[in-house]
């Protein structure tokens, strides 16, 4: 299987941070560099760093405080040697040209490890900071389809063999091998090339999440690796083979396509141990903190409902639209209050939990894995330092010692160790 580290600093419980003795901060780069390394140690495959454009001092505190991703991830690319690194920009708040040039710059920095979670933008909170309306949904799809088209366009300018650096001719760049991209859609007008050679990948890993029907559709037709938002075994399997099922037609294999769920794992020696962490994390939530972030993720006000009342009838918004499908099925078949749909996001804002021992941890991910709804997981620990620890040193010896998971790492570059094809130039 595969594993990503998705790095929120202060952990993904939204109390994270006040577990003792847990990361407080999103801007150290010494504690920043150590869950990296951890992560190296525990042979992940990749880390994720999510990212937002706005802030709320009401929210997540790893929402709220955080360095650039791009910045911070150059950073860690001098102190790891084979994890690969991926950040989150959004098309809605970016240009083509730009991020295409980055991506192929941390690419370089790192020797092939570089990943860009290419998303649409689901806050409109960001638009006010770039003096945008935030489109709606099909237009965000609609931008980020031509988005993409252009960023991979751009990579695809310049041939493997496009510096010569011939010192006797005198010949730097051969020009018959770097073309113009000259790209004019609806939404873009690029002519390019991009002004860095072609990357050690070929072209940067594309990550995407989005859950809704065009956020299938895109990441089918564009995505290396999906991360998907699941609460149940049944609805991930349903998931990853409907996936799995469009590729055929796009002219692509099932293997090009690594689908990782995100789960937060609780881990201890026993699940007794594992439930009492949860429980301190859980102690440290209240009701306006719940109101709060599900009025965020549901894009309604939910100040004026009773936690412990009947799950209202809320459509679903045009923000945050995978999460709120999720949750408000889960609720429907399970028949849950507010209260419950909170005490899941504030455990891992809509991801899977998974609590228990380190064995029935290994389990369950092992469950998944041998039976068709998923490939892997992205594994999100609830505080660092000793959220993540508990998994390298108590589930991933479990995970080899089964033959589930490497010992060591298949190559230096990302699309190695993902067991993905390196691209030819288009």
């Amino acid at each position: 299987m595969h594993l990503g580290l998705f790095l929120l600093g202060t952990g993904s419980h939204v109390a994270g941070w006040r577990y003792p003795g847990a990361v407080d901060s999103f801007q150290d780069m010494a504690a920043l560099r150590r869950i990296a390394e951890t992560a190296e140690r525990g042979r992940f495959d990749m880390i994720f760093m999510g990212d937002n454009l706005y802030a709320d001092p009401a929210a997540h505190p790893s929402y709220t405080l955080r360095l650039e991703p791009l910045t911070m991830l150059s950073a860690l690319a001098a102190s790891t040697t084979h994890i690969g690194l991926g950040a989150t920009v959004a098309t809605t708040y970016s240009d083509p040209f730009t991020v295409a040039r980055a991506f192929a710059s941390l690419d370089h920095i790192s020797g092939g490890r570089a990943a860009w979670n290419a998303v649409t933008g689901a806050s409109p909170a960001a638009a006010p900071n770039f003096g945008k309306l935030h489109p709606n949904h099909a237009e965000r799809y609609a931008i980020a389809r031509e988005f993409l088209q252009v960023v991979k366009g751009l990579w695809d300018c310049w041939a493997d063999d496009a510096v010569v650096a011939d010192r006797a001719t005198g010949l730097y760049i051969d020009p018959a091998r770097v073309r113009a991209l000259d790209h004019e859609g609806p939404h873009f007008k690029v002519k390019g090339p991009v002004n860095i050679g072609r990357s050690p990948q070929g072209q940067p890993v594309v990550l995407q999440a989005g859950g809704s029907e065009p956020g299938h559709a895109l990441a089918a037709a564009t995505a290396d690796v999906v991360f998907s938002v699941v609460q149940d075994f049944d609805e991930a399997r349903a998931q990853y083979s409907s996936l799995k099922a469009r590729l055929p037609a796009l002219g692509r294999r099932p293997e090009d396509v690594t689908v990782l769920p995100g789960v937060m794992p609780v881990v201890g020696r026993t699940d007794r141990e594992a439930y009492e962490k949860l429980a301190v994390l859980q102690g440290f939530v209240d009701g306006d903190n719940a109101r709060q972030l599900l009025s965020d993720r549901f894009g309604v006000d939910m100040s004026g409902y009773d936690l412990d009342g009947p799950i209202p009838d809320i459509p679903l918004p045009d923000t945050y639209h995978s999460f709120a499908s999720v949750m408000l099925n889960k609720a429907k078949r399970e028949g849950m209050t507010l209260r419950d749909i909170y005490n899941l996001t504030a455990a891992a804002r809509g991801h899977w939990v998974l609590c228990g021992s380190a064995e029935r941890v290994a389990d369950t991910l092992e469950q998944w894995f041998t039976n068709g709804a998923a490939d892997g997981f992205n594994v999100m620990p609830p505080w660092f330092h000793e959220g993540f620890d508990d998994f390298v040193d108590l589930v991933v010896p479990l995970l080899q010692k089964r033959g589930l998971f490497r010992q060591e790492y298949a190559g230096t570059t990302l699309r190695e160790n993902l067991g993905l094809p390196r691209p030819q130039r288009g």
